[in-house]
């Protein structure tokens, strides 16, 4: 039919795309509002508190760090665990290279600030949708955790103690999310063993010494579980396309 023009690729997995980070930014508010209590009790400064999710932008890392604070630990200690939680990223952002690598140094490392868990989740399946990198698609992923944590972080310090979190249940709003999230994110065996993997070493793991040492542990070794398994077909066939050159990546 002429005037009726069918909507392409990018453009699509881009509005599916915002309907997930939208979905991501209702909750992302409510959790940042917890991170503002819970460095109330660290007895940050509004200050500190904005620069943590400014600066350092870093989710379980920051509720981590908020309590050792508040418990007196050294920086050299403070320093270690938010560390070690922030290893996967390494896992990250090897797994978002292919895309990536066609940039410059310098607008990768502005993208690595913005690479949280939801941003990673939602910037890799929109990623491989579409077979290529998607500079607006990434920056959309990025905006949709940043500005509703931001904003949550400084309300929830502002309004101290108003909030009974877990009356509300916020406190498993962050892991329900990104459960929910994750199970997107499967596509063929190698995700599966990589996921039973993490369960199988965080469980235990997290019994023994903690549920954040549990965590991390499941995150480093869960994604050998799935080096470990030969890919399905499907996982063979969806190697991502030659990236376009930098001056075009992320133009329709």
């Amino acid at each position: 039919m002429r005037g009726v023009r069918a909507e392409s690729p990018i453009a699509e997995s881009r509005r599916r795309l915002i309907r997930d980070a939208l979905a991501i930014s209702a909750y992302a508010l409510p959790v940042g509002l917890v991170f503002g209590l819970t460095a109330l009790q660290a007895h940050y400064s509004l200050a500190d508190v904005l620069a943590n999710s400014t600066i350092a932008l870093a989710g379980g890392a920051q509720f981590a760090a908020a309590g050792l604070v508040k418990d007196g630990a050294s920086w050299l200690a403070i320093a270690g665990v938010t560390a070690l939680i922030n290893a996967r990223h390494l896992l990250y952002s090897a797994a978002v290279a292919p895309y990536t690598g066609v940039l410059s140094r310098r607008e990768r490392a502005g993208m690595a600030h913005f690479l949280t868990d939801e941003t990673f989740a939602l910037a890799l399946t929109h990623f491989r949708r579409i077979g290529r990198f998607d500079r607006r698609g990434y920056w959309i992923a990025a905006m949709a955790i940043f500005v509703p944590w931001t904003i949550g972080s400084a309300l929830g310090y502002m309004v101290a103690g108003a909030v009974d979190v877990n009356k509300l249940g916020l406190d498993v709003a962050f892991p329900a999310a990104m459960a929910g999230l994750s199970l997107g994110m499967v596509t063929g065996r190698r995700d599966v063993a990589a996921a039973l993997g993490a369960v199988a070493v965080a469980v235990p793991i997290g019994l023994l010494a903690g549920a954040s040492v549990g965590l991390v542990s499941g995150a480093v070794l869960g994604p050998f579980f799935g080096l470990a398994v030969p890919p399905s077909r499907n996982e063979e066939s969806s190697a991502p396309e030659t990236p376009e050159p930098s001056a075009e990546a992320g133009l329709p």
